[in-house]
Formats: structure tokens, C-alpha cells, sequence
């Protein structure tokens, strides 16, 4: 069994505070990837971001205090890609990839358009670049395991009001239509819903409102696979008994 861990921590340090690498340790994962790390190289340094068992990479964003992607792996990679080859994705630090052989195992954030129209065109900009990687990606013969925060919510199954939050990013119609190029024309795979079909299954909740207590929550962290990789999911969860950030792990099980 090859277990894949993604999470978006909201800063590797609050995480760290509130026992995440503890739990880490005890899920005897082959692979960990992580977003918003809001740190740079020099905090990784400390011992307590070097777990005993484990390599840790990372490619942290220009800006302090801000966005930045890690991967920790049981096995030493062959390979360490970090960065897409545009600005707004290398200086943000929000890709890093991990090679194994024929596999690649891959840590993404992408941006948020919460905060305005300015930083939705730089989302927008983002996917259509992103797609055109992709696309090289779904020619080649390597394997892809690409994980982590896409800020987007696929279909109303993926959001508690969907209704209400289909003019607000996220959840946009672009958005969406997307996703569902992602995982049609270009041939990739939502890896939890190829086995888990059930409703208010989401990996973030806001702040505000209680949202957590009532479970209004939205589906934005994902495990994406190639084509061919979808038969070897063995089980996919999301962990809620405990709270290292506002998303929470998911976690799925591949027979690689």
C-alpha cells in the first residue's frame, strides 16, 4: 500500500502547534504534501520540521509570511522540480514535484480570487497556463499523483450552498468548466470521488459563522491522478478528529 497525504496548514508553524507532526508520524505515510507553508528555507531549518524517517522539500514563495508548498517522503526522490516557469506561480512557491522512478508526486496551491478581481485574473491566468503543462503532462508516459489546494469547489455536491456561492470565486462557471476539463478532455482523475461518491465530504471551512460546527464546508483539496492510476485507489478519507488548520487532510491509499 502507498499512502498520499495532502493538506493546506495555514502555516507550518500554527500546524506544528497544534500537534500536526505528531499525527503525521503516526500515519506512516509514503508521502506527505503540504500548502501554505508561510515560512521560508531558513525557519525549515529547525529540527522540527525535519521528522525523523523522512526527507522535506519545499519551495517557499518570495514573500514573507506567505503561500509556499513542501513535500515530505519516506523514500530520498531521484528528482526535485520546483516551480511552472511563470512569475506569478514561481515566485509565489506554489509547485514542487517529487520523481520516483515512473512516478511523480506533485504539491500545488493555487492562487485564491477571494480578495478581489485583480488576484481572480491572476487565478484565471494561472489555470490556463497550468492547462497548457498539463497537457504535456497527458503526453507523456510518466505517472501523476498532483495534490493539494485548487481553491475551486467541482459541483453542488462539493460546497454546502452552492446555491448561494455561484458568483463568488471558487465557484465560479470558469472555475468549474475547468475541473471538468481537468477530468474529462485532458484526462486526469479526481482520485477521492473515484471512490467516494457521498455527500458533505468537503477538506475546508470558513471561520466565520461556526462553519465548522455545522459542517458548511467546501471540497477545494484534491488528489489528481493520471489515466491508468484511477484502478490502483484503494480508499480515500478525510480527517476531521483533529484540527491542524482550517482545511483538513485527505487522505487516500493507492496499490503502486
Amino acid at each position: 500500500m502507498f499512502r498520499v497525504i495532502t493538506l493546506n496548514l495555514n502555516g507550518i508553524r500554527s500546524a506544528a502547534k497544534k500537534g500536526f507532526f505528531e499525527w503525521m508520524l503516526q500515519q506512516n505515510a509514503d508521502v506527505i504534501c503540504l500548502q501554505e507553508l508561510k515560512a521560508q528555507h531558513g525557519d525549515l531549518e529547525q529540527l522540527l520540521f525535519k521528522p525523523a524517517g523522512y526527507y522535506g522539500f519545499f519551495h517557499c514563495a518570495e514573500k514573507k509570511g506567505y503561500s509556499g508548498v513542501g513535500i515530505y517522503t519516506k523514500q530520498k526522490p531521484e528528482t526535485i522540480i520546483t516551480g511552472l516557469g511563470w512569475p506569478e506561480a514561481d515566485q509565489e512557491g506554489r509547485y514542487i514535484e517529487a520523481r520516483f522512478g515512473e512516478i511523480s508526486i506533485a504539491s500545488i496551491y493555487l492562487p485564491s480570487g477571494t480578495s478581489g478581481e485583480q488576484r481572480q485574473a491572476v487565478k484565471f491566468d494561472f489555470l490556463k497556463r497550468y492547462t497548457d503543462y498539463l497537457k504535456k503532462l497527458s503526453e507523456s508516459t510518466r505517472k501523476f499523483i498532483i495534490c493539494g489546494d485548487l481553491n475551486i469547489a467541482h459541483r453542488p455536491i462539493d460546497l454546502k450552498n452552492w446555491r448561494g456561492n455561484q458568483k463568488n470565486s471558487g465557484f465560479l462557471p470558469e472555475e468549474r468548466a475547468w475541473l471538468d476539463k481537468l477530468f474529462g478532455p485532458l484526462g486526469f482523475h479526481d482520485a477521492f470521488r473515484c471512490v467516494n461518491q457521498a455527500p458533505e465530504q468537503y477538506t475546508w471551512w470558513s471561520h466565520r459563522g461556526q462553519a465548522w460546527t455545522k459542517n458548511v464546508g467546501w471540497r477545494i483539496d484534491y488528489q489528481v491522478v493520471i489515466a491508468g492510476l484511477e484502478t490502483t485507489i484503494q480508499s480515500a478519507a478525510i480527517f476531521k478528529d483533529q484540527r491542524f488548520s482550517d482545511h483538513a487532510p485527505l487522505i487516500i491509499d493507492y496499490q503502486l
